[in-house]
């Protein structure tokens, strides 16, 4: 197997920067992106989490969420899919964030 063969099965992280902004509709959003997550081989590694900032700033009212993959393929399936996009109906009202996929380090 070649080097590029081995890249797409490294493990895949999404990283989301999540700012409440209606807790109903964030907790309905949570519940459907955890059960989608979970449908697709998804763990969560963080769930809303206050980092501790020891260098630039952090807004106090944003929180940080890593999920992992086990690989970006299923992690782009994930996020294309039916059963998340149900939660992405919900995510405009329920959250402002900022989403990032990125490959890890196998």
């Amino acid at each position: 197997m070649s080097l590029w063969e081995l890249i797409d099965y490294m493990t895949a992280y999404v990283i989301s920067e999540v700012e409440v902004l209606d807790e109903q509709l964030a907790d309905r959003y949570r519940a459907i992106a955890e059960d989608s997550i979970e449908h697709h081989g998804g763990r969560y590694i963080v769930r809303g989490a206050a980092p501790d900032a020891v260098e630039g700033a952090w807004p106090d009212q944003r929180r940080l969420v890593i999920v992992e993959f086990p690989d970006m393929e299923t992690a782009r399936r994930w996020y294309s899919s039916r059963e998340y996009g149900e939660a992405l109906k919900v995510r405009g009202q329920a959250l402002d964030r900022r989403l990032l996929f990125v490959e890890g380090l196998d």
